[in-house]
């Protein structure tokens, strides 16, 4: 139950002298450890909060109000979970330990519910999972769902996979196992059936002033000056008309998807309440959905604008005094100057790589390692107590996020050499070892994205039937996973790439889901191949067995690697191989051509052991790599 707050004269300036007045009211029963933390991370609060929304009357009455949403969420926090946030606040840095290995799906896909899930455990145990990202799998439309990013209820879990408490229950589970739970936060943008939606549709102003509403296309029409189409196939423009509303409502991603007015302050605190709940479940990772695009401008892309991170850092602050367990992991597809900016330990602990995994397969198609050397080089490093979310495809699609100029530096036409791994990835280019499928192809710009499993996009599924190619893909396959284990930060492996599996191509038999190929790459959890990659030798053994050692390599990292140790990108001396250096006593060499390559060694790598085929290195000057060949060496 809400307590009634009195409210400051108008003229007066808020200031953090003023809010302490009012602590008593707020929070009459905190005790030591709450007020010690509310008076640590207040001050970066309060900074950000009246950054936002200094211009307000009603400021102080909407900051008080937010300050009552972290209260009751920290006096509501389980025992267990405040025994969390006491481990936590001493080892800040537990997601940078070469222990941690992810791994993400869709719980109805790979398990069923969540039940089912909880019966998967000890294959997740067995591949060394200690991080787990489940796909939205809150209440959502029945059909348009956008992979269940159209939440129309964060505190209620789809009725198929169960209910909250047995996420709780589940979340407990998987702690005590060593498993760290991440859900994803959608902040841009809810469903049309959410419960604010519904209460919009029904003329409550209270409501439609949580969505940008407009009663007719002149504002719309200005902004889309500096809009860019997201889905141009399945949602094109960014603003439908809403016949019950008699007005336009602004869809960024989908016309069954709102987007979210930050602008309003009541629509911070409703989020912040729902963000806690989720914290209270034992959810220990927040995907933040979208994070780019929450604030909106005139006269702007409507992209990265600095509102954006202020918000994220009033999330962030109010995090680490109700839940300090609670780490953020950013979700910013931006140009890869911009994707730094979210990520601090005051902001997004956790970032997604998307510029690495996108020059993974920029490689991999050209065989030439100098672009991802390169932007690598210049952009890996983070700010102190952050980690990288290294992965080689998620759920979404694969766009070709690259900086230009970095293309440019290296004499490559950024445009012409996307069109050219459009080609080579959806199997149109000569020799092009790669069944990927178009996403989104806009005629206007001829951009493109990519979808398809990491088996079929390595050559897998054309190969089948020929004995080398297959060889060919499987060490790709085992290529791509292992430099994002060798790396620091957390390696995520999408559920069902560990076995190989192939695209599903059903899902153009589904009139819901066949004009999002995305699909092609979700397919259902195949429990006869997981059976038989468990033994034998087929393309799914292979992976499996391979992956396995790669993660075990991983884990022993911590004998010869500090935890935080920069990863360097070298250059290697041969367009074709990547070196990858962490401290001074591993070296990772990769060979990403089909032929033999041969580099100069380090000097003090030339009496290294190659941990992944055990063999040691006597006083050797050169080294030769076979095709498609990975070395992990570690100093003697």
């Amino acid at each position: 139950m809400k307590t009634t707050l009195p409210a400051l004269p108008d003229h007066i300036q808020p200031t953090y002298e003023h809010l302490e007045r009012y602590l008593p009211h707020l929070w009459p029963t905190a005790g030591s450890a709450l007020e010690s933390r509310l008076h640590a991370h207040f001050p970066a609060l309060y900074e950000q909060f009246n950054a936002l929304y200094h211009h307000r009357s009603d400021m102080f009455f909407h900051l008080l109000e937010l300050l009552q949403t972290v209260f009751m969420a920290a006096k509501a926090r389980p025992d267990d979970l405040i025994q969390l946030d006491q481990t936590r606040e001493q080892h800040v840095d537990y997601f940078s330990s070469n222990h941690m290995v992810g791994a993400v799906g869709y719980v109805d896909l790979y398990a069923g519910n969540l039940k089912g899930l909880r019966a998967k455990l000890p294959a997740l145990k067995q591949l060394g999972v200690t991080y787990l990202h489940l796909m939205p799998l809150f209440t959502c439309p029945e059909n348009n769902s956008d992979g269940g990013y159209a939440v129309s209820d964060f505190r209620r879990v789809r009725a198929d996979l169960g209910t909250m408490s047995e996420l709780a229950q589940l979340t407990a589970e998987l702690r005590a196992d060593g498993i760290s739970v991440c859900l994803d936060y959608i902040l841009n943008h809810t469903s049309d059936e959410h419960d604010w939606a519904k209460r919009a549709l029904a003329g409550e102003k209270e409501y439609q002033d949580f969505f940008w509403m407009f009663e007719n296309r002149d504002l719309p029409d200005q902004y889309e000056l500096n809009l860019r189409e997201i889905f141009p196939e399945q949602a094109p423009g960014n603003f439908l008309w809403n016949e019950t509303l008699q007005r336009w409502v602004w869809t960024t991603f989908n016309h069954f998807q709102w987007d979210l007015n930050y602008t309003n302050p009541a629509v911070l605190n409703a989020m912040l309440g729902e963000m806690l709940f989720l914290a209270n479940q034992g959810v220990e990772v927040l995907r933040l959905d979208a994070v780019a695009f929450i604030w909106k401008q005139l006269g702007t892309p409507c992209e990265n604008l600095p509102q954006a991170h202020q918000l994220v850092r009033v999330l962030n602050a109010a995090a680490k005094i109700a839940a300090p367990a609670l780490t953020f992991k950013s979700e910013a597809i931006v140009h890869p100057d911009d994707i730094i900016k979210y990520i601090d330990v005051d902001e997004s602990q956790l970032s997604y790589n998307p510029t690495f995994m996108a020059l993974l397969w920029e490689a991999l198609a050209t065989r030439d390692v100098r672009m991802l050397q390169y932007a690598m080089s210049k952009r890996f490093d983070l700010p102190p107590h952050c980690a990288w979310v290294n992965y080689i495809r998620v759920h979404d699609d694969i766009g070709w996020s690259f900086a230009d100029e970095d293309a440019i530096d290296l004499g490559i036409q950024p445009f012409d050499h996307r069109q050219f791994l459009n080609q080579f990835y959806t199997g149109q280019f000569e020799g092009s070892f790669a069944r990927g499928v178009p996403f989104n192809y806009n005629p206007i710009t001829k951009d493109m994205r990519i979808s398809g499993t990491t088996a079929s996009l390595c050559g897998l599924e054309s190969a089948l039937g020929d004995t080398e190619l297959t060889q060919e893909a499987i060490a790709r396959i085992l290529l791509m996973h292992g430099i994002i284990l060798a790396c620091e930060g957390i390696p995520l492996i999408y559920l069902g790439d560990e076995m190989a599996t192939l695209n599903d191509y059903t899902y153009e038999n589904d009139p819901h889901q066949a004009n999002d190929s995305r699909w092609v790459h979700r397919p259902r959890h195949d429990t006869a191949r997981f059976i038989e990659a468990q033994s034998g030798n087929s393309a799914a053994a292979q992976v499996y067995r391979g992956l396995q050692a790669l993660i075990h390599a991983r884990k022993q990292l911590s004998a010869v690697v500090a935890e935080g140790e920069h990863t360097d990108f070298k250059w290697a001396g041969n367009v074709h191989v990547l070196k990858i250096s962490r401290g001074n006593r591993f070296v990772l060499l990769t060979n990403f051509s089909e032929t033999p390559q041969t580099i100069e060694l380090p000097v003090h790598m030339r009496h290294a052991q190659d941990t992944i085929s055990g063999t040691v290195l006597s006083d050797a000057l050169h080294v030769t790599l076979a095709g498609l060949q990975q070395m992990w060496l570690i100093q003697q």
